[in-house]
């Protein structure tokens, strides 16, 4: 892990364009920045949204629309906030990350609630919408989370179908 405290977003293959525009704002760059964050990482996906990058001595904020695997970044951040993808969900999960789940409430009939929920309710991550992700950050602690299970995606995908509803 870098020795500068790093925030990294992802919204996977997916537009979530409230999300990096409510990352990227005036205020929650504050926020980040007063709470010791250095750098932020956005993975902006096929997004129409382009953030402003910053460059300044003390903290930066780029992004990127793909890459082969986010799996450097999300072993570099000391936060990953990330869209409720189950699959960009296990990823951070293994590699023991701190987590955000963001949930996209203009999503219809989708089960992201669900999965974010359960693995809030068993201490795994927290979760939030845009509108509650800068409470969410400065009032949750993160050394509170546990880990999940390491090395059982069959675990995530029991787990998975649960939350989903659906019972083998």
């Amino acid at each position: 892990m870098a020795d500068e405290k790093s925030v990294f977003v992802t919204v996977g293959t997916t537009s979530f364009d409230r999300l990096i525009e409510t990352v990227s704002s005036k205020p929650l760059i504050e926020v980040l920045e007063n709470l010791g964050y250095r750098s932020v990482i956005l993975q902006i996906g096929r997004g129409v949204y382009e953030p402003e990058i910053i460059k300044r001595n003390n903290f930066s904020l780029t992004y990127y629309r793909y890459k082969g695997s986010i799996a450097a970044d999300i072993q570099r951040a000391s936060l990953v906030i990330s869209h409720a993808g189950a699959g960009s969900v296990l990823e951070t999960l293994q590699a023991g990350r701190p987590l955000i789940v963001v949930i996209n409430e203009h999503l219809m009939d989708n089960h992201q609630l669900e999965l974010a929920s359960q693995l809030a309710e068993d201490g795994h991550l927290y979760y939030a919408t845009c509108s509650t992700l800068q409470d969410t950050i400065t009032e949750k602690d993160l050394a509170q989370l546990k880990p999940f299970p390491p090395g059982k995606p069959e675990l995530f995908s029991a787990f998975l179908d649960r939350a989903m509803g659906f019972h083998s």
